[in-house]
């Protein structure tokens, strides 16, 4: 038989609908579940999030790749922005945008995957998207790191173990800018066995509008996963420090973790519970 052509890379396309209820027996005057930067309204039917999305990804036969998403609803309108810092130009329009880049498979040693635009955030386990988590609701550490970030960053598979990852992007939240320093982080993946993986993430850079380096953040993610057939369990842990510039010269610190657990009863059913802490 005459040898078989590769396989072309084919165009993807989708697109979902997301209709929530979430009921608060304090039931708050003002519908809204306090702190959160997701699923934030209560005690109403709302659309938490409508998207549609095209991509073609990058691979050695055609190693240029694209994606880009649309999307609109309740948690399209705080998750991407700032409590302190100012909005980016344009933050109107690009809270629309779900993940939107370009990426390239560069023929170096076994592949260096490089994308730049709006990208899934390499910190936390938990999506912007409902569909994609264990539970309808995000854990507090999910909504106070970001969703996504937006700017540049550069993958490659040392082995079939280990990946590293290094990344640079316009800021801590990528809808906001509280000034023109961009911020930079890391990640090692490990696959520990066909079962377990290990992730860890750094984030550093100036998230206030003193740039100095002793104001600057400094964040890590850990996360462990073992996945079976019928059962996920996973851990993470996430902590956070930098000098605040005020009088006295406080330090802010954030630590969270949380113990998600996945039962897959059937090939429809499955039960999730999720204890968490946030600090």
């Amino acid at each position: 038989d005459p040898p078989t052509a590769p396989a072309q890379p084919k165009w993807q396309y989708g697109g979902f609908i997301d209709l929530g209820y979430l009921l608060d027996f304090n039931h708050p005057a003002n519908h809204l579940f306090r702190s959160r930067g997701t699923a934030f309204r209560v005690d109403s039917v709302f659309l938490n999030m409508a998207a549609f999305y095209v991509r073609k990804k990058a691979t050695e036969q055609s190693r240029w790749g694209l994606e880009a998403t649309v999307q609109a609803g309740e948690d399209a309108e705080l998750f991407g922005f700032s409590a302190t810092a100012p909005n980016i130009g344009g933050y109107k329009f690009l809270r629309q945008l779900g993940p939107t880049n370009v990426s390239y498979l560069a023929p170096v040693g076994k592949g260096l995957a490089l994308q730049a635009g709006i990208f899934p955030s390499l910190i936390g386990y938990d999506s912007l998207y409902t569909k994609d988590n264990f539970n309808y609701t995000r854990p507090w550490g999910a909504d106070f790191t970001p969703y996504f970030m937006m700017g540049a960053n550069a993958s490659y598979p040392f082995n079939e173990k280990v990946t590293g990852t290094f990344f640079i992007v316009n800021g801590y939240w990528h809808l906001a800018r509280a000034n023109r320093v961009p911020s930079s982080g890391g990640q090692i993946a490990y696959k520990v066995n066909p079962h377990v993986t290990m992730r860890e993430t750094i984030l550093f850079g100036p998230h206030q509008s003193n740039t100095s380096f002793k104001f600057w953040r400094f964040i890590t993610d850990t996360i462990v996963e073992r996945k079976s057939d019928r059962v996920t369990l996973a851990f993470e842990y996430i902590y956070s420090q930098e000098r605040v510039n005020a009088p006295g010269r406080p330090r802010a610190l954030t630590m969270s973790s949380q113990l998600p657990v996945r039962w897959m009863l059937n090939k429809r059913w499955a039960l999730a519970v999720r204890p968490e802490v946030f600090w």
